[in-house]
């Protein structure tokens, strides 16, 4: 066909010579997925068995992005989500209807408390939050219709770390799902699979990503089933991932072996430092015996990651608690954790069934990649502001 210049700027002849090779995924950007013929078009959303079909289920770079954490998680399936709420609200949305009941620890992340009492409400589903030192005596919290039992352990503020195979037990023997936010283990520290869960989520956004500059979450299963009704939710909600950001998390990928052993060793000196300073009440770490469900992160865990919490004394005002965190120079004040640089946040735990009544007196750390005297030194230079 003999084609105007106009025509050959949108279909052109001239091509790349092939045979390129790297050690860097390319990313493929797409919306429109090209066919072979009018008849092989179709609108299948699982593009491993249907083959590429539409931007919004994939594209080769958003596709072993999954493919990885799936292998890492040793799970059948991986969906990614936007963002780790993203696919939060994925598995409600997929495993939940109207007259559903859920359960949910009290030392769930906010944004999953706030979905499930106010979307998931209106929509007709019923929660129980339950206190997630609970163990197998969730059972007694079992009704005919609950349908998903939610772990988040530990919990990304108070830090109590799970009995999930307690859980899970009680929960398969009554048919019922076991979901698990695996963010602070970063998908690998703690075996999801192995220990029960029926589905796992994290924030890819945090360890995973490890530079706080992208937005994604994802979601594995074990059984063909759960990625069916997974697949058929993401198709219809139009929960699309961004490439560029699955490059991203794929680069994250190949530093977050040295990333992982890096801030756990520093967050662990940190938190041992802290536990003798009269400043502070108690060190929220999984990995120290002062920390809520300990013998469980014995039990179950091959390490620990950068975040962690501490409680300060009895007597100390909210104001000196944010004049603490505003005095220290190499930990930043802001959300989202588990990037390169350090960060503090101040929280308030009020007193109410099941949940300790820490008040006003918490900060939870996250852990960089500073040097950990630097980071002790900052620490110890903020704290005597408590005394002033």
């Amino acid at each position: 066909m003999n084609k105007t210049w106009q025509t050959r700027l949108v279909h052109p002849d001239a091509r790349a010579p092939q045979g390129y090779r790297s050690l860097a995924t390319p990313v493929y950007r797409g919306s429109t997925t090209l066919f072979s013929s009018a008849a092989e078009v179709t609108d299948e959303w699982d593009q491993e068995r249907a083959g590429y079909t539409y931007g919004l289920y994939g594209t080769p770079t958003t596709l072993e992005l999954a493919a990885r954490i799936r292998e890492l998680e040793g799970g059948r399936h991986t969906i990614l989500a936007p963002g780790g709420q993203a696919a939060i609200a994925l598995i409600d949305l997929a495993f939940l209807q109207a007259g559903d009941h859920v359960l949910v620890p009290l030392s769930v992340y906010r944004p999953n408390r706030v979905l499930t009492t106010s979307l998931l409400s209106k929509f007709g589903v019923s929660a129980t939050f339950y206190d997630p030192l609970a163990g197998a005596a969730i059972e007694e919290l079992i009704r005919k219709n609950t349908r998903l039992i939610w772990t988040e352990s530990p919990g990304s503020v108070t830090m109590e770390v799970q009995d999930v195979p307690a859980i899970a037990a009680a929960a398969h023997a009554h048919d019922v799902r076991v979901v698990l936010d695996n963010t602070w283990a970063a998908g690998i520290l703690f075996d999801a699979f192995a220990h029960g869960v029926d589905v796992a989520m994290q924030a890819i956004t945090k360890y995973v990503g490890g530079h706080s500059d992208l937005l994604l979450g994802s979601v594995t299963v074990r059984e063909e089933a759960l990625y069916e009704r997974l697949g058929a939710a993401r198709q219809v909600l139009g929960c699309a991932v961004s490439p560029d950001d699955c490059s991203l998390a794929l680069r994250g990928l190949q530093t977050l072996g040295v990333r992982l052993s890096a801030v756990e060793e520093s967050a662990l000196e940190l938190a041992r430092w802290l536990a003798e300073r009269p400043e502070v009440e108690v060190v929220l770490h999984p990995a120290l015996a002062s920390c809520p469900g300990h013998r469980f992160w014995r039990r179950d865990f091959t390490g620990s990651s950068g975040v962690f919490s501490i409680v300060l004394a009895p007597g100390v005002s909210r104001r000196q608690v944010f004049d603490f965190v505003d005095a220290l120079e190499l930990f930043e004040v802001g959300y989202s954790w588990a990037g390169t640089t350090s960060l503090a946040v101040a929280y308030t735990i009020g007193s109410r069934p099941g949940r300790p009544a820490y008040d006003h007196r918490l900060v939870r750390f996250s852990v960089g990649l500073e040097s950990t005297a630097d980071l002790i030194a900052d620490v110890e230079r903020a704290l005597a502001i408590l005394h002033d």
